[in-house]
């Protein structure tokens, strides 16, 4: 399948942190705002919403679009790299011409957030909750804990994912941990859900981000350099962590970032940059592993030894990612932010030649997951 002749030409984040002045709705009405100035447009040249949680048409009527085309599919964190696949197919097939991919979540101060809670029918409630599981870290815990005996993978390894990416973040204003640490402070950090010490797990925030995508074609009368989609991939897996294939591996990684290599051409030594989404310390080595930049068990080693770090040979989650930059509750939109920073050469902490970056996501505790491969040039017949 070719790819389609899209590009993104607005990225865009609210601030972040603690904002109980600012409601999901505010938050997002603030993200697309910021976008579509960076993009040089206005509301009335969107025709496309996307959003998550929230009604897209809702949230359409709050920022002042007439829309004719909406997405509101909610698959998790990597709910807005589905999304960007989707206005893609879109735009390519016609049915809009400018989409705004939005995203606005209140999660620590909880204002205006809809209900995130399963319903008492659901497979989570009936066969998890009952004997513990309660939410993500709980739920995290045996794929962590099977991944680190099955391969091999120490504790002190596992603990060097967020101490790497906190080389990344140190300094950065915006960062919820700003600030460099070391797998050993990690290691003595609280304790939350064994095998997740504090720095192992990500920070709950507030915040807000959107994109802007349009033609190819119409992107080269814009303002801002276009960053292009050259290949998109999404899948799902099982709706209980229990109904994995592997606890190990990810097949719905495994699958969605097939599809994204196959359909831009691409493999693994083609990338210059990579985003993995990352609530819980265990998801980079995954997503190392299943998008097959390293080999089986060598994950743990490879961030060790500083490849993912600045300076290393495969640049990864260089915001600091969910583990120290941000992590509002669906992160994948802020993923993809850095994504576009690198690729512009406009990141707080910038990687030298960056042409091709890959963005993973993952939803639900390894129910869903889509990847994306951005590039700031385009491929021929892209």
């Amino acid at each position: 399948m070719r790819p389609p002749g899209v590009a993104i030409v607005g990225a865009a984040e609210t601030d972040i942190g603690v904002l109980p002045h600012m409601s999901e709705p505010d938050l997002h009405a603030r993200a697309a705002a910021l976008a579509l100035a960076d993009a040089g447009l206005t509301p009335a040249d969107v025709d496309g919403v996307a959003t998550a949680w929230h009604s897209p048409i809702d949230i359409a009527h709050h920022i002042g679009v007439t829309a004719s085309w909406h997405d509101g599919t909610t698959v998790g964190g990597c709910s807005f790299l589905a999304h960007v696949r989707h206005a893609a197919a879109a735009i390519d097939a016609g049915l809009c011409s400018t989409v705004l991919v939005l995203h606005g979540e209140s999660g620590r101060s909880r204002i205006g957030r809809p209900s995130r809670r399963p319903p008492p029918d659901s497979m989570s409630r009936q066969f998890e909750a009952p004997y513990g599981v309660h939410g993500a870290v709980t739920a995290f815990t045996l794929p962590a804990l099977r991944f680190l005996h099955e391969t091999g993978t120490t504790r002190e390894q596992m603990a060097a994912v967020p101490a790497m990416q906190s080389r990344w973040a140190d300094g950065d204003p915006r960062a919820w941990r700003a600030e460099e640490f070391t797998a050993e402070d990690v290691l003595d950090s609280k304790v939350i859900a064994w095998p997740f010490h504090k720095l192992e797990c990500c920070p709950v925030t507030d915040g807000g981000a959107a994109l802007v995508l349009t033609s190819a074609e119409r992107a080269a009368d814009l303002p801002r350099p276009p960053v292009h989609l050259l290949g998109a991939g999404e899948a799902g897996e099982s709706p209980l962590v229990a109904h994995m294939e592997d606890l190990t591996s990810s097949g719905a990684f495994r699958r969605s970032s097939r599809r994204a290599f196959a359909q831009a051409g691409i493999t693994a030594a083609d990338v210059d940059h990579l985003m993995v989404y990352d609530p819980f310390a265990h998801l980079p080595l995954y997503g190392l592993e299943d998008l097959g930049f390293v080999g089986r068990g060598e994950a743990g080693a490879f961030v060790a030894h500083g490849n993912t770090a600045p300076g290393g040979s495969l640049p990864m989650n260089t915001n600091g990612g969910g583990l120290c930059y941000t992590h509002t509750g669906m992160y994948g939109m802020f993923a993809i932010q850095e994504s576009v920073r690198q690729l512009r050469g406009e990141a707080y902490r910038q990687v030298d030649g960056v042409e091709l970056s890959v963005v993973q996501g993952v939803g639900g505790i390894f129910t869903s997951a889509a990847a994306l491969v951005l590039s700031n040039s385009p491929r021929e017949g892209a």
